[in-house]
């Protein structure tokens, strides 16, 4: 186990800590599932943005989580990709 994973598990213990990473935690999978999506492309934000039509100062405001994209910005992104978003209740 990472040194974060360590921390983050001792932070679940304070349940202020944990619901509000339970509130957060599906924007904090979004950005990470696309963040990691692009750098394995080898493609820059810029690139990302010429390739799906999504500006990329919008990129960049949901790789910071600043915000949260749209499904329809989901699936442009995907496209650049050749991929689809698939939505899941788990």
């Amino acid at each position: 186990m990472s040194d974060i994973d360590e921390l983050l598990e001792e932070e679940l213990k304070d349940p202020e800590f944990a619901k509000a990473w339970e509130e957060t935690e599906i924007e904090y999978q979004i950005k990470t599932m696309l963040i990691q999506a692009r750098l394995e492309h080898h493609m820059t934000q810029k690139e990302l943005s010429e390739k799906s039509g999504v500006r990329q100062s919008n990129i960049s405001r949901i790789e910071k989580g600043v915000c949260i994209p749209t499904i329809p910005t989901l699936c442009e992104i995907a496209k650049s990709y050749g991929k689809k978003i698939k939505i899941e209740m788990v």
